[in-house]
């Protein structure tokens, strides 16, 4: 076998990877945001044990968590189409990650909406406070801090399933590589390029992380 491995396709390629890149990066972003405010939402509604709303926030977690994205994201873009609700294949993957993530978010953020002090409720309404005052002027910001680590894992977890969306035909950056791999068949320079971007992605993503979550404890530390 004579294969000779080129940097120089890599980098010949550098200008349709960072169109992909791009699409990536802005499909994962507005997922990621919607999957927070969806699992806020769902995971509110389950620990103050809404009337039905409860119920529906618990089978709709329960529904996506155990069928795989894939079809989820057929479901979303195939299926709705053919009931006239069609979508574009970008909003398609968009919605189908937000629903994903929003999910897994729900249960993330009823651990960490669990974990606050129950004291810290009674002496809310102790106050006077209404549930919904509770919920965000003592209990959102505690758990949200203390769920920031499995919020980070979601959010790697969609940035990398967004790859998935190649199937629905969005130019996103392993479509841009599968598609010059069947007109070049380097395929060992496009995949190596795309897992060094994807990883790269990841590691800042996670310091950023790691950087909010030290500044959100900072006014808690008594060194």
């Amino acid at each position: 076998m004579d294969y000779q491995f080129s940097f120089p396709y890599i980098w010949g390629a550098t200008p349709d990877l960072l169109d992909g890149l791009w699409i990536t990066l802005i499909v994962s972003l507005l997922s990621i945001i919607f999957s927070v405010i969806i699992g806020v939402v769902c995971a509110s509604l389950r620990v103050f044990h809404v009337p039905v709303l409860s119920s529906v926030a618990a089978g709709y977690v329960h529904f996506i968590r155990s069928t795989p994205l894939l079809v989820q994201i057929f479901f979303i873009f195939y299926g709705l189409a053919s009931l006239g609700f069609g979508l574009s294949g970008f909003w398609s993957g968009v919605l189908a990650l937000s629903l994903w993530g929003g999910a897994y978010n729900t249960e993330n953020i009823r651990g960490g909406l669990s974990a606050v002090d129950k004291g810290l409720k009674e002496a809310a309404y102790s106050l006077g406070l209404r549930p919904i005052h509770y919920l965000r002027l003592v209990a959102l910001p505690i758990g949200l801090r203390v769920c920031i680590p499995a919020l980070l894992n979601t959010a790697v977890s969609v940035l990398k399933n967004s790859s998935y969306l190649q199937a629905i035909g969005v130019a996103e950056l392993t479509f841009v590589a599968m598609d010059r791999v069947a007109m070049d068949f380097r395929t060992l320079e496009m995949f190596l390029a795309i897992g060094l971007i994807y990883l790269v992605i990841v590691l800042l993503l996670s310091t950023a992380v790691r950087r909010l979550e030290t500044f959100l404890k900072a006014p808690f530390n008594t060194a």
